[in-house]
């Protein structure tokens, strides 16, 4: 019964996988010679980070015969992609601005948000993940911009990757 109304394809070798990619965007991302390098930086890695996150999402949910197109998995989708849709809007015209220090702390809100959002057709150890990355970018968007990488550093790559193992092995891989 749980099955049919929770999305129980996250995966967790994949956010490993994830938090990885962010780790090294932060590390070549960090000194930057400008702003504009800097963002290009991290749109690769949440391009790749993307591409993985969907990539295992679908391996895991053909090992475990959940179909992807189900009422719950669509859910899940819309939930967790209207905030980082929104996130890209909002990149697009704060880069325009020149406004690139607060990028760090909206991103961390808006994918709190979105993880957030769709843990609630998910397994309970997702709502806390998202919990975690609002508490970080809060903490982000009100704190100096040259700490902006050491934020993201830590929520797209060690929350990631600690959630992820959990997840691995409380929630099969």
């Amino acid at each position: 019964m749980e099955r049919s109304g929770s999305f129980t394809s996250v995966p967790g070798w994949g956010g490993v996988a994830m938090g990885a990619v962010a780790l090294a965007a932060a590390a070549m991302a960090h000194g930057a010679p400008e702003p504009r390098t800097w963002l290009a930086i991290w749109l690769a890695g949440a391009a790749a980070g993307f591409s993985i996150g969907v990539a295992a999402t679908l391996l895991k949910a053909r090992r475990s015969g959940m179909p992807v197109l189900s009422g719950v998995s669509r859910r899940f989708t819309l939930t967790l992609l209207t905030p980082i849709v929104v996130g890209a809007i909002l990149t697009a015209a704060l880069a325009l601005r020149g406004e690139f220090g607060v990028l760090p702390g909206v991103w961390l809100l808006l994918y709190g948000t979105a993880v957030l959002t769709a843990g609630a057709y998910s397994i309970p150890l997702i709502p806390t993940l998202g919990f975690s990355f609002l508490a970080v970018g809060t903490v982000a968007l009100l704190s100096p911009a040259a700490w902006g990488d050491a934020f993201l550093a830590f929520g797209f790559g060690l929350l990631q990757i600690a959630f992820g193992i959990v997840i691995a092995v409380r929630h099969g891989g």
